[in-house]
């Protein structure tokens, strides 16, 4: 072997080694945005109702019978897409992927989430914000970030306070009714007091129990 042509062939290596990481860093990028122009299409299908002139009757019975795709994927990429055109078109430019590193180019997932969060009332403008660079510059998990979405949502989610109140009293009935069960129950075992007013314990019981239903 001829040992002067290691370092030769290690650095055609090492080359070829980088070239492959840097295309399978745009295949990323080109998988995670690919989605954009089956969403641009069916948003097109669903908004001018083409596929009546194509034999069908409901957008899903299209993406269906010919796309095989189903009904709740279709949906969330026209209503993902449709978001994105309005509140976020640098993303369908091309150079929104060129400028940055595969990690932090968002899916239709994490723009999903994004979606979401943009319509409830429970979050602030600083929320938002958030999530955003949480999906747009963190690179975050979409998963993760829909799992801090509903965590603040259940937080901060208004109760009526009819309901709440009558949550509270129910919530008082079952524990007096479980005290009242087990002092029962200390009254048949020890045979402290008169079986008439076991008898009206009994009868107390059924009426709580039928008002807990």
């Amino acid at each position: 072997m001829n040992f002067s042509q290691q370092p030769i062939e290690k650095k055609k290596k090492d080359v070829n080694a980088e070239a492959l990481r840097m295309e399978l860093a745009e295949y990323a990028k080109g998988f995670k945005i690919s989605w954009i122009h089956l969403g641009q299409g069916l948003y097109s299908v669903w908004r001018d109702k083409l596929f009546h002139a194509w034999g069908y009757e409901k957008f899903e019975d299209y993406v269906v019978r010919e796309l095989g795709l189903k009904k709740p994927l279709a949906l969330k990429l026209v209503k993902t897409y449709f978001f994105v055109e309005q509140e976020e078109p640098a993303y369908l430019r091309k150079e929104f992927s060129e400028a940055r590193e595969a990690v932090v180019v968002p899916g239709y997932e994490g723009l999903d989430v994004l979606r979401l969060a943009r319509r409830r009332n429970e979050l602030t403008k600083d929320d938002y914000i958030k999530f955003r660079k949480d999906i747009f510059e963190r690179g975050k998990d979409a998963s993760l970030v829909k799992k801090d979405l509903t965590a603040i949502i259940k937080e901060r989610k208004q109760v009526d306070p009819d309901e709440e109140r009558e949550m509270r009293h129910q919530a008082s009935v079952k524990r007096f009714l479980n005290a009242l069960k087990n002092f029962k129950k200390d009254m048949d075992t020890l045979k402290l007091i008169e079986s008439n007013i076991v008898e009206d314990v009994e009868e107390l019981l059924k009426k709580l129990e039928e008002k807990c239903l």
